[in-house]
């Protein structure tokens, strides 16, 4: 199958630099990568151009305007975007252990969805890693929290899987088929602001048949602390997604196909009527001239 990394960041250009740095040392490359960035400025598109300068394969830089924290939008459109039979998506803050991308092909099943977790850094130790001061982590790393979460035991990662209790998926570390989601169409763009846009996917791939399959003691990803976003919205995409479990969703109104489907703009059908009218103007000079 064809893997399509996509890469989710706002103004942290620092920490893509490094998120991107992981995926270059991977033991099995995605067959490309999609910067979904929700708009940042100039420093993010210079270091995207560097690793399309220096990548073994494609890498897109999908941008919106910034307009608040529209990350449901921007993973859409890099969904449209992208071409793989299946999806992971990451964080533009994490850094991924050097097995993640071939531990989420080995786990990937048809008709299921992985949802993967990630190990917390403290501030201190994430200082250490923007400076280059620490140039590699594992679970034994001091200030790695967690660090159950980062140990990558493939056995025990077997037996998690058969005994683990499902969990609302986290969009950081998560893996899914592309026709899934196309048949849920994709985040639902209701949501703006922080929260629940990944909980509410996850609701409704199950509603439509797609189990969950959690993955942990593989896919292992450190995440960089950082100061937690305005949560202003939270209440609101809550209650959105109280919405979708009584209704029992299965697919989104605002999503995915509004990416994927040519929409004809107001301007375009204005074009098309006039050029109808110019038309029906000169049958009716050529009548008028033979008579």
């Amino acid at each position: 199958m064809t893997v399509s990394l996509i890469i989710t960041t706002y103004n942290w250009p620092r920490a893509l630099y490094l998120c991107l740095d992981s995926v270059m040392q991977q033991t099995v490359t995605p067959s490309e990568i999609l910067v979904a960035d929700d708009g940042s400025g100039i420093s993010t598109r210079d270091v995207v151009r560097h690793f399309q300068n220096i990548s073994p394969v494609p890498v897109h830089h999908i941008w919106h305007e910034d307009r608040g924290f529209r990350v449901a939008a921007i993973r859409n459109k890099a969904i449209a975007a992208s071409s793989g039979d299946y999806v992971i998506h990451v964080d533009g803050d994490l850094i991924l252990q050097r097995n993640f991308i071939q531990d989420h092909i080995l786990f990937a099943r048809e008709g299921c969805y992985v949802s993967g977790s990630r190990g917390i850094i403290t501030e201190m130790l994430t200082q250490k890693v923007l400076s280059g001061e620490i140039t590699s982590l594992t679970a034994l790393t001091k200030g790695v929290r967690n660090s159950n979460n980062v140990m990558r035991v493939p056995i025990m990662a077997i037996v998690y899987r058969m005994i683990a209790p499902s969990q609302a998926p986290r969009s950081c570390n998560l893996g899914l088929w592309r026709r899934d989601l196309i048949r849920v169409n994709g985040f639902d763009e209701a949501f703006e602001g922080w929260g629940y846009e990944d909980t509410e996917l996850g609701l409704r791939l199950n509603n439509s048949g797609v189990q969950q399959r959690r993955m942990k003691f593989q896919g292992v990803a450190f995440h960089l602390h950082h100061d937690k976003a305005s949560r202003d919205n939270c209440a609101i995409n809550e209650l959105r997604y109280l919405e979708s479990i009584r209704e029992h969703r299965m697919r989104c109104e605002k999503g995915l196909d509004r990416h994927l489907t040519p929409k004809i703009s107001y301007l375009g059908g204005g074009v098309c009527r006039r050029r109808r009218r110019l038309i029906g103007r000169h049958f009716l000079c050529k009548l008028l001239f033979k008579r």
